[in-house]
């Protein structure tokens, strides 16, 4: 069994709370901008300095205290990534009461069930559209009482509340709040399913954020240190980034509307970014299309070429060569440089997690210039388990354990871990609680190992292995994570669980396909008639045998159909955090999966 802790030491207060970490931050530097905001007329980006979030937190904060907020109340939040989440979540702590976000994309059956699992008081949502929704939700869970829109003033109105309440009353509430008090519940998105609420206390995170502030020094902890929320707040990686942002001098700005995110980062120039691969394929992707076809699509796979190589080459004694420096300096003038302009022109790091990036593109962008950090965490890890460091990376792990938590390799090669950042338990569920751990540690439920060097690695998922009807266990990640690099790939489903080969259900991306299909000199086409055609089938079955070469033949995909749909949020067939519901995906398209196996 492999095991292993990093030991470097991390000073942090147990009994601490989240609004602790706040408090101090005011009295070192009340003027220092906390967060930017975007100016609802023009790109301008306007300065909160820690002293004014605080005094307007304070402001929310006795306002809830005025609608009868009580500690340990659960408060939900429906909304996109923005300022006014951030402002309520830690409103909500200040108020000693419990936030629980539910995703913004979640139908009226979904946030019924958080409603009524979490007996919530009260939701905000952003817009009217969410607004039936938690009305509806109001009318079946007797515990709320009232339902706030941000979009109709909802900050204003608790302000407004909130100046009949004494300072001190919220004062005491704020210092009745310790580590070991819950800070929110969150339910996981679920592959499979009825969501487990996870509950996670304060503690969790000012453990995680002081640990994160020693591993990410380079990344967050400067002067200069920039960074653009834009994932969704529901997710556990971005609130634990936005407490991370408050305990160091990161200045952090919001973008809702992924439409708008390329425009936001060029004029917020963040100095780190945090994502989730399918970001890098559409960036990596999109670029490609662009190139167009002839001499410019020759430049861009020779550039991106150059920039694999020399990324890999960094790993190596001695570095690049001569002549591959001179190589990439070519590369970054006609390409390269490019795609650096696209993320604003300042970035220098990015957090990768949510799932496996993939040595290609990690490669990629470190020769563009980027150091991506791929990181790997759960919901009951409070975010990160494992990341590689800005001293300590190397592409295709995820990493090395964060300062003071422990990771190990059960005898079944299952990843556990153990620490201050692993949560406490399934909120109302005990049975579930006792599942997750084996003699203290947490199952993570995913496949791995662990270097000479130190760094993590993923297989799979325990849940996910396929076993062939030959006996071959066949890890599907590293097959799908390969087959969607390709430009018109959208989602890839391995399938072969007790047939007698590896067989892949591919959906097409419906916005890559006409640049593509211009590009290959091909007509265009609605997704219905490409994925029939002959010529965008040829041109998949070539990615599957360059994806093949990654694995032995007994695992390799021998035939594949491509599905007339995406799998979506909207369909059932993707989780808010983007991974495909195996279960849910085979279930519906059980009679295509027998197609392709002749047993229809």
């Amino acid at each position: 069994m492999q095991e292993m802790t990093n030991p470097t030491p991390v000073e942090w207060d147990r009994t601490q709370s989240i609004t602790g970490i706040l408090k101090e931050k005011l009295a070192a530097d009340p003027s220092r901008p906390q967060w930017e905001r975007k100016s609802s007329i023009g790109s301008d980006w306007i300065p909160v300095s820690v002293a004014q979030f605080v005094e307007e937190v304070q402001a929310v904060a006795a306002g809830l205290i005025a609608s009868g907020v009580q500690k340990g109340d659960r408060v939900g939040i429906m909304s996109r990534t923005r300022y006014e989440w951030t402002l309520v979540d830690f409103a909500s702590w200040w108020a000693g009461a419990v936030p629980v976000p539910i995703y913004e994309t979640s139908s009226a059956e979904q946030a019924l069930y958080i409603g009524q699992e979490a007996e919530l008081t009260m939701v905000f949502v952003e817009t009217h559209a969410q607004a039936l929704i938690a009305e509806g939700l109001k009318e079946k869970v007797p515990s709320v009482r009232e339902v706030f829109v941000f979009d109709d003033g909802a900050i204003g109105e608790l302000t407004e509340r909130g100046q009949s309440v004494d300072p001190a009353i919220v004062a005491e509430r704020e210092e009745s709040v310790v580590g070991d008090d819950v800070a929110t519940i969150i339910f996981t998105s679920g592959t499979t399913g009825r969501p487990k609420g996870v509950v996670l206390h304060h503690s969790n995170f000012v453990f995680l954020t002081h640990s994160g502030r020693i591993g990410f020094h380079d990344v967050c902890n400067k002067d200069t240190s920039r960074t653009l929320l834009f994932l969704p707040l529901a997710h556990v990686f971005a609130r634990f980034i936005e407490v991370l942002c408050v305990a160091t001098p990161t200045v952090a700005g919001h973008s809702p509307d992924t439409k708008n995110l390329i425009a936001d980062v060029g004029t917020f120039k963040p100095t780190y970014i945090l994502a989730v691969p399918r970001l890098f394929e559409k960036i990596f992707n999109s670029a490609d299309a662009k190139a167009g076809s002839g001499a410019k699509l020759k430049i861009f796979r020779w550039s991106t070429k150059v920039a694999i190589e020399y990324s890999k080459a960094l790993e190596q004694p001695g570095g690049p060569s001569a002549a591959l420096k001179a190589q990439h300096a070519i590369a970054s003038r006609l390409v390269l440089g490019k795609i650096m302009e696209l993320l604003g022109g300042n970035v220098e790091y990015v957090v990768s997690g949510g799932a496996a990036l993939g040595d290609r593109l990690g490669h990629f962008f470190r020769g563009v210039g980027i150091k991506i950090l791929e990181g790997y965490g759960l919901t009951e890890t409070t975010a990160p388990v494992t990341c590689n460091l800005p001293d300590r990376t190397k592409i295709g792990t995820i990493g090395v354990p964060f300062p003071q938590a422990a990771v190990r390799i059960s005898d079944t090669g299952e990843i556990e871990t153990k620490g201050d950042h692993v949560f406490h338990g399934y909120w109302k569920n005990d049975a579930a609680t006792a599942d997750a751990f084996n003699d203290g540690w947490f199952k993570t439920g995913d496949l791995g190992g662990i270097d000479d060097d130190g760094y993590v690695t993923i297989t799979g998922r325990a849940k996910d292995i396929i076993v062939t009807a030959g006996g071959k266990n066949v890890a599907p990640a590293v097959l799908e994570d390969g087959l969607r690099g390709h430009p018109i790939v959208s989602q890839v489903l391995v399938v072969g669980d007790g047939k007698p080969f590896i067989g892949a259900l591919v959906t097409l991306d419906a916005e890559m396909l006409p640049g593509w299909l211009e590009n290959h000199g091909l007509p265009p086409m609605t997704v219905a008639q490409a994925r029939n055609d002959e010529r965008v089938l040829a041109a998949i079955d070539r990615a599957v045998t360059r994806t093949n070469e990654a694995v032995s033949r007994a695992e390799s995909i021998r035939k594949f159909t491509v599905l007339g749909e995406d799998f979506t949020e909207q369909n059932g067939l993707l989780t808010p955090s983007l991974k495909v519901k195996r279960g849910a995906t085979e279930a519906r398209y059980a009679d295509t999966i027998a197609e392709l196996y002749g047993e229809k």
